[in-house]
């Protein structure tokens, strides 16, 4: 089976990079699941995106949290909607402005598969 390309939205890999080794070690082996088709174990859809096509990566390091989200329901590519560590200390619940951002995202990708898309006919 062939790999997905990873699209990385925004400042995603930016963001990624600024985390602890293990962090994007383990985020990294999450994703390279996702393009090869499979979901990791840690990988969990997120909730109010309908269903599984949105998908977060939670890791816990040093009393920190960090959080990488991701959609497969676009064919034949992985995008990385979002990449951050979580602030409040307070439930697991997922702040509205980062919410606001991943949807905004999610818009991001669809318009960019809508066009490679067109590109390829």
């Amino acid at each position: 089976m062939e790999r997905k390309p990873l699209v990385w939205l925004g400042d995603s890999l930016e963001k990624l990079r600024a985390f602890p080794a293990r962090v994007r070690r383990d985020i990294g082996f999450a994703l390279d699941f996702a393009q090869a088709g499979d979901r990791h174990g840690d990988a969990k859809p997120l909730k109010g995106f309908g269903g599984a096509g949105v998908l977060a990566v939670i890791e816990d390091f040093d009393g920190n949290t960090y959080r990488a989200v991701y959609t497969v329901k676009l064919a034949g590519m992985v995008y990385v909607l979002h990449v951050f560590q979580k602030k409040t200390k307070r439930g697991i619940a997922t702040a509205q402005t980062d919410l606001g951002l991943i949807k905004e995202r999610l818009k991001q990708a669809r318009e960019h598969h809508r066009r490679a898309s067109q590109r390829g006919k």
